[in-house]
């Protein structure tokens, strides 16, 4: 029994049955001498559902492409290749979405469960080899990495104007050509005006978009914080129902003993009464015998 063949079963099986199978395998192992491994055995915690789900998608082609996009993306924003991020951007959603799909049955809160441990998967190289490995225990999310989650672009470097072309002489302009260069002016300079205010709505609607991903994000984070919570009660609470069953089985065996025990004085009192009964019935006789006298 190796710590690595534990954890695969463990991980990889009932989650109903994993304090129960955890428990045998961490006494085997100290059965056989292993202490250390025994708690490090115990240490393992139960998966919650969304960590199950994900474990069992270990070698699925989506979480794998999942873990190399984080790497494609941390080369993309470092050198602020806009286009790159808006590609692999769109990719990661749509694996996050294939996955979310295919699990259409779970409820809202562990749908972001799984949907925040999709996106820390990218963000997270650790937590990407924790999902290859099928090792979730519990949900995680990217807070770390929040350029690579809030669906960032490099803004792109604004072109200076051109300069207008500079007048001649003003006595030598036609007034022609002059209220055409002033009507262009004015088409340009309306134009720019509609580009801006066209910039100005997307970057509202993108930092609503941010706006709405975070607070998700947060809720996110906050279901994640009570299930650990939920998580460490638990494991007090075996840990207590441990202790609890070894005390009663303490008692168990006092009693037995004291039964024992309780049944062994009781012979010797009927034994003892016996002998009594028989040494009076052996002085009356004598004394009978001497009254004859």
């Amino acid at each position: 029994m190796d710590f690595d063949e534990v954890a695969d079963e463990l991980y990889a099986g009932d989650p109903a049955e994993f304090v129960a199978v955890r428990n045998q395998r961490a006494k085997e192992a100290k059965a056989a001498g292993n202490a250390a491994l025994a708690e490090r055995i115990r240490a393992l915690r139960k998966p919650t559902l969304a960590a199950t789900i994900l474990n069992r998608r270990a070698g699925s082609p989506e979480l794998a492409e999942l873990a190399r996009l984080g790497e494609d993306l941390r080369k993309a924003h470092s050198a602020l290749a806009g286009a790159d991020l808006r590609k692999l951007t769109r990719r990661r959603q749509e694996l996050v979405n294939q996955v979310l799909q295919a699990e259409r049955s779970l409820s809202e809160p562990v749908a972001r469960e799984v949907e925040a441990t999709l996106e820390a998967i990218v963000a997270d190289p650790e937590v990407a080899a924790l999902a290859l490995a099928g090792r979730l225990s519990t949900s995680a999310d990217s807070a770390g990495d929040q350029w690579l989650t809030s669906g960032f672009l490099p803004r792109p470097k604004r072109e200076s104007a051109p300069e207008r072309e500079k007048p001649a002489t003003v006595s030598h302009l036609d007034d022609r050509r002059k209220a055409k260069r002033e009507a262009a002016d004015a088409a340009a300079s309306k134009a720019e005006q509609e580009r801006i205010a066209k910039a100005r709505e997307e970057a509202e609607r993108e930092h609503k978009r941010v706006a709405e991903f975070n607070r998700l994000r947060r809720e996110a984070a906050d279901l994640a914080k009570a299930c650990k919570q939920a998580e460490m009660d638990l494991a007090r609470a075996e840990r207590r129902a441990e202790k609890s069953t070894e005390k009663a089985n303490e008692l168990r065996r006092r009693l037995a003993d004291a039964e024992l025990e309780e049944e062994a004085a009781n012979g010797e009192t009927t034994a003892a009464q016996a002998t009594l009964d028989d040494l009076r019935s052996e002085a009356k006789r004598i004394d009978e015998a001497l009254e004859e006298f």
